[in-house]
């Protein structure tokens, strides 16, 4: 899909899952977004007045996907709680998935943060700074049903061809077991790999899968053979050096688990509450 970078991002309205899913208007003219200040609540300073610019890359969900024509998901959920502290809106802008590796787009000033269920590697913190990590995620092996195939092990022994997301870790850690996955370019390419042949398995993110066996069709489909721990954590991004932002998540994710927030929001795009994923603590 769409992962040239090159090619023309797009900006989308996000709901408020916070307050009453309202629909924020797109904005995508090229000045400051208003004649406002572009300096919000605690200093924190904006690439464009009035707004928080989310770069994600769509479609992730449950953490981010268009649902009727809004962005949806656990990380716009999470954000909005953000920009609500900053006393603005928060706006998403559709981006390639290699800039949150190399923060392409936080340093040119197109966005002040990315959420798009991001793995905190050292390798990804040598170009942005993370939040604290808010999600604990594992990987997950789905197959056909009737496949045979259990585990990881049996995608080797029995040779069967396995696919996984471009540029993600499940992609890095199928390569690290000796595989050489088909690469697809989104999570949506992802099951349709799986749905139409290309592939006989995939390894993918862990909560990705069980959002897609919520349809009743994909889990007649498909199974997991296995989940695999790979200590994996999410977290948002900022610029680097931009610690005004970074601390504003971090007071938000901790408020939202305090009070409550955290765990309706999870139970509501995720599913039923799980501690340990729910509660990673601060790399």
């Amino acid at each position: 899909m769409k992962t040239l970078l090159g090619r023309r991002t797009r900006m989308l309205a996000a709901t408020t899952a916070t307050a009453g899913l309202a629909l924020l208007t797109a904005c995508t003219s090229s000045d400051d977004g208003g004649s406002g200040s572009r300096t919000a609540a605690g200093g924190v300073e904006l690439v464009k007045a009035g707004q928080l610019t989310t770069c994600t890359h769509l479609p992730y969900p449950p953490f981010q996907s268009e649902i009727d024509g809004k962005v949806q998901g656990f990380d716009v959920a999470l954000i909005d709680l953000v920009a609500d502290d900053l006393g603005v809106k928060q706006q998403i802008l559709d981006t390639p998935f290699e800039n949150f590796k190399t923060g392409a787009f936080l340093n040119s000033g197109e966005c002040d943060l990315a959420a798009a269920g991001m793995t905190i590697t050292e390798e990804r913190k040598k170009n942005v700074d993370f939040s604290d990590p808010y999600f604990n995620a594992t990987q997950a092996v789905l197959v056909d049903k009737g496949s045979g195939v259990t585990s990881l092990a049996d995608v080797e022994s029995e040779n069967v061809r396995l696919g996984a997301q471009a540029q993600t870790t499940g992609e890095d850690y199928a390569k690290k077991q000796g595989f050489d996955p088909v690469s697809f370019e989104s999570s949506d390419a992802v099951l349709n790999g799986l749905r139409t042949g290309q592939v006989k398995a995939v390894v993918i993110d862990y909560p990705v899968v069980q959002g897609w066996l919520k349809d009743k069709a994909n889990a007649d489909a498909f199974e997991v053979a296995e989940q695999i721990d790979t200590g994996e954590q999410y977290g948002f991004t900022v610029k680097k050096g931009n610690t005004a932002l970074s601390e504003a998540i971090d007071k938000a994710l901790a408020d939202a688990k305090a009070d409550g927030t955290y765990k309706k929001l999870y139970e509501q795009w995720i599913g039923p509450y799980d501690e340990s994923a729910a509660s990673p603590a601060a790399s």
